[in-house]
């Protein structure tokens, strides 16, 4: 990770760190060090209020270093990606701070395979930002991508490979967060006859995320209970991440719909090497059932960008996160929310049931949560005390569980993930840890 650039590109609160002159100097860092000679970039965004000042920036930082910009507007961060191959454009950037606050914002980019740029590039781009070149002789183009949210929305029911796949006995409520999915999921799930019913879809960067979507659940959990519905489904604000509510209001989260999708693929033989790719934060439990199935699962540090090259590597199909960050490599390269959504409705038209009674076949562990802001997360990392605590932790634990203490790589705390067979032993670890670190910070 460099100094700019965290887990997901950069990342702050916007017009203060990430800042109109910022995006200017990203993008000719990036152009420079990226494109030297020309190209195209596709530049989309969510629907934060701070989204049109970036995307002018941005696309005049890459025009000023003789780079043509493709504007695809107001559209989920996965659709770049498709829309990078389906134009043969040379790199793809988006606006957004994903579940981040509305006052947040940030930058993340796209190779032009479609995939988030490695750690070098990175490093490559931030190195390039403190010595800019002059800049080019040639000015590039800015013009709109037409029709990008179609495209993308025709790219997604065409990922369907069941012929008689209908939705028209399901009621599902979306919960698009107010971000970039609103105007495409809703379309989408009715194109398969699903009878839904939407919860905020309107593009309205004041509120996007502000509880609702995928990190704040409670109001799409009390929809589906209220008004009986078959699922509840619920994206972060950019749509790359998926979580589902079962008709009893249980979180279906990215690890269970992980394992049922390795489980069918594997027993219908679309699974092929029989690996799954998973992060650190991953429940013991999905590895073990995984394990008893006769695959494997790889982990990485956290980050979809981490899970997506491993797979690469490996030749895996399928990887994603707890968060709900699911990749589905035989249709795309980085996680999406929708594309996980109705490939996980096709699994359950294929096996006959509904997502919660294959979610069940998943046992996971209990695990046990904190996040602590601090001011600076990495360096209480080293503080004896919070190493001694962590360590009384583990012998507390000893072959019951695990312990996973992180500075985030989006957002300014320390993250803290408890897991044991024991709950009550769970919960009282994690406290323990949480109090150190508060007391050290």
């Amino acid at each position: 990770m460099t100094d700019l650039f965290g887990t997901d590109g950069v990342r702050g609160r916007a017009n203060e760190y990430v800042t109109a002159e910022l995006a200017l100097s990203l993008a000719r860092a990036a152009a420079s060090r990226l494109l030297p000679n020309g190209g195209r970039v596709i530049i989309g965004r969510d629907t934060r209020l701070s989204g049109p000042m970036l995307e002018s920036a941005l696309g005049a930082g890459f025009a000023s270093a003789g780079v043509d910009v493709l504007l695809a507007g107001i559209i989920p961060t996965p659709a770049i990606s498709f829309l990078i191959k389906d134009e043969r454009a040379d790199l793809g950037a988006v606006i957004s701070a994903s579940h981040n606050e509305p006052t947040d914002n940030g930058i993340k980019f796209f190779d032009r395979n479609g995939m988030k740029l490695r750690v070098e590039q990175e490093e490559g781009i931030e190195a390039a930002i403190k010595h800019l070149p002059s800049r080019s002789s040639h000015v590039g183009s800015i013009l709109p991508l037409q029709a990008a949210a179609r495209r993308y929305a025709a790219f997604l029911t065409g990922t369907i490979e069941s012929d008689d796949i209908d939705l028209s006995g399901l009621k599902i409520i979306v919960d698009c967060a107010y971000g970039a999915t609103g105007a495409i999921a809703p379309h989408v799930l009715r194109h398969f006859n699903a009878r839904v019913v939407e919860m905020h879809t309107a593009p309205d960067g004041e509120r996007i995320n502000r509880n609702c979507g995928s990190t704040h659940l409670d109001t799409l959990r009390e929809a589906v209970l209220s008004q009986h519905a078959d699922l509840g489904i619920a994206f972060d604000g950019d749509g790359d991440r998926v979580l589902l509510i079962s008709p009893s209001g249980e979180v279906i989260d990215g690890d269970r719909m992980m394992g049922i999708a390795a489980l069918h693929m594997s027993r219908v033989r679309r699974l092929d090497p029989q690996v799954v790719v998973a992060t650190v934060m991953s429940n013991m439990g999905l590895e073990h059932i995984l394990t008893e199935s006769g695959l494997r699962m790889l982990r990485t540090p956290v980050g979809d960008r981490h899970v997506a090259q491993t797979m690469l590597k490996h030749g895996a199909q399928l990887g994603g996160e707890q968060s709900g960050h699911i990749i589905f490599s035989d249709h795309s390269p980085t996680g999406d929310g929708i594309l996980t959504a109705i490939k996980l409705l096709e699994i359950s038209h294929e096996r006959g049931k509904p997502l919660h009674v294959l979610a069940d076949e998943i046992p996971l562990y209990p695990q046990a949560r904190a996040d602590i802001p601090a001011d600076n997360p990495g360096e209480l990392m080293t503080e004896e005390s919070v190493i001694a605590a962590i360590k009384r932790g583990e012998e507390r634990l000893a072959a019951q569980g695990r312990i996973l203490v992180r500075p985030s790589g989006t957002q300014p705390v320390v993250r803290v993930l408890v897991e044991s067979s024991d709950e009550a032993l769970c919960k009282s670890v994690c406290q323990d840890i949480s109090s150190a670190i508060e007391v050290a910070r």
